[in-house]
Order: structure tokens, then sequence, then C-alpha cells
């Protein structure tokens, strides 16, 4: 049950954004092995004032394009997992809207498996 929250520059089209929700999604259901329909995802745009990252952090050359992802996960999955996360996000991200990797930032947060509630006020891992 991954939760993400993806933002970004303000003013790419709707096209841009939904092709985001999807090369994402088919990334965590190619290494995470999330079910079919188990989407939980939003995007928040941000003007340039509101949006800093550094473009160089890492020896990353990032741009304005830059695409900031954090989901949150249950604490189940290995390293190789992970590793593999990010390069398919990447990836998918390449292939469309055309994101460079660089431009592609991924963060996780592992939760407990209690920690969820997917409706109804229960928790359904517990």
């Amino acid at each position: 049950m991954p939760l993400a929250h993806i933002s970004l520059r303000a003013g790419k089209p709707e096209a841009y954004r939904q092709a985001i929700f999807d090369g994402l999604y088919r990334a965590l259901r190619e290494t995470f092995d999330v079910p079919e329909d188990d989407q939980f995802m939003t995007i928040t745009e941000h003007d340039a004032a509101s949006f800093r990252y550094s473009p160089s952090y890492f020896g990353v050359a990032r741009s304005d394009d830059l695409v900031l992802i954090q989901i949150t996960v249950s604490n189940t999955r290995t390293v190789a997992q992970k590793k593999a996360l990010f390069g398919r996000i990447a990836a998918a991200l390449g292939e469309s809207p055309g994101l460079r990797p660089e431009d592609v930032f991924v963060n996780l947060v592992e939760v407990a498996k209690e920690n969820w509630s997917f409706g109804h006020g229960l928790a359904q891992y517990a």
C-alpha cells in the first residue's frame, strides 16, 4: 500500500502529470509487487518561489524539471527491491513524460504495517 506525494514546478500539462502517475504506478507494480488498483497518489505543483532544490547536490545536474517523489510504504522491502524501484521509476518517467534521470528524486518513508488504515477507521494490517 504505497502512498505517493509528487511535487513539481507548476505549468506542466495534464498529460504530463498523468504520465508521472502512470509511470510511478507501473514501477511500483513491477518492483514492489503492488496489487492492481492500489493507487493512492497526489501531485502538488509549486511556483518558482515555492520550489527550491540544489542544482548540483551529490554531483547530480538537476534542472527546473525536477520531480520530487516521496513514497510511504510498509517496511517489508529489501534493499535490492528499493534499488530496483529507484531505477525503474527513473526509466519509466524517462519513457513518458520524458524526464531526465537527473530530474527524478525519490525518497521512501517506511512505516510498520499496523500504521495503515484503508478506511472504516480500521487497521487492516494489524
